[in-house]
């Protein structure tokens, strides 16, 4: 084992993200051959697989999963070395990368900018992308600290809540439902809904509160790819949203968007920064959770009252 190179390492975490030996070989700027053969001496010097070839690409195996694990905890204590080092040279409290699900991204800058004025010291690098997408950097250690809501489950983590998170029903302002009142889960489960995609925190929480209609989970509605999108489908007229209140700040000002007067929503969720509970903590880290308890929340956008109680 200790015949295995930090360059392997990357080359099997690479491998394991996309499952595919081109896709690995271009995120490490190698060629398909040069990664097929890493990969081999790997394999020969431990004498197992790390990988089932299979028609939908490489997964890892049992094996695999262990070598996994332990060159991503290889690679964080390296950087947690990089940033020590760092400190002890006088160079500032090192690198922090915020990783946030695109939701945040309608706050995130701002965040990060009122940051940066306390701690200009500590550099930032931001990652953006659906929650299945931030649990997994979180998990192999590409970003330090997560902001979003449900915490993961899949390995320990720390989870520090910083402000609350609503989620409404939208529609466009001529919509049938616009100026209704009260509007019951029955009455809202009819239309159709514009919706994140699979492994998105949205849709999960539109799936719980529609679970007490029969069969309305079965198929929740049309699927897009960005709250962007589904809010323009919206304005258009193509169907109703469930969405986060921290996304439409601006169309609401604008008149653009309503949200609707339903029984229980706002659905009010948390935000919370997240980190490995089994790695150690850095300066930049302490610093961001400190900053995030102290003044995270008055940096959340506001979202307005259902049009039919302005």
């Amino acid at each position: 084992m200790l015949n295995v190179t930090l360059r392997q390492f990357q080359i099997i975490d690479a491998i394991a993200r996309t499952h595919k030996i081109n896709l690995a070989a271009a995120a490490l700027y190698l060629t398909g051959p040069a990664v097929t053969l890493q990969l081999k001496q790997v394999e020969a010097v431990l004498g197992e697989m790390l990988f089932d070839r299979t028609k939908d690409g490489l997964f890892p195996t049992e094996f695999g999963v262990q070598v996994i694990k332990t060159s991503q905890a290889v690679r964080s204590e390296i950087l947690d070395l990089e940033e020590r080092l760092d400190v002890l040279r006088g160079l500032g409290m090192g690198t922090l990368r915020l990783g946030v699900v695109s939701t945040g991204k309608y706050f995130a800058p701002m965040l990060m900018a009122a940051f940066s004025k306390l701690h200009p010291e500590i550099k930032l690098e931001l990652f953006v992308g659906n929650r299945s997408e931030i649990v997994m950097r979180l998990q192999t250690r590409e970003v330090d600290l997560a902001l979003m809501g449900r915490p993961p489950k899949s390995y320990p983590v720390r989870a520090q809540f910083f402000g609350d998170h609503p989620f409404v029903f939208i529609a466009n302002p001529k919509h049938r439902l616009a100026s209704m009142v009260e509007i019951n889960k029955e009455e809202i489960a009819k239309e159709t809904f514009l919706i994140r995609e699979k492994g998105s925190g949205t849709r999960a929480s539109l799936k719980l509160f529609l679970s007490e209609v029969p069969g309305r989970t079965d198929h929740l509605g049309v699927d897009m790819g960005s709250n962007e999108t589904i809010k323009q489908a919206v304005i258009a007229g193509l169907g109703v949203s469930f969405i986060s209140g921290h996304t439409i700040e601006q169309e609401l000002n604008l008149k653009r968007l309503v949200v609707l007067d339903v029984i229980g929503a706002p659905i009010r969720r948390q935000w919370f920064s997240i980190s490995r509970k089994d790695r150690n903590t850095s300066p930049a880290m302490e610093a961001f959770e400190a900053f995030l308890i102290q003044r995270g929340s008055k940096y959340l956008p506001s979202i307005g009252k259902p049009s039919t109680r302005r």
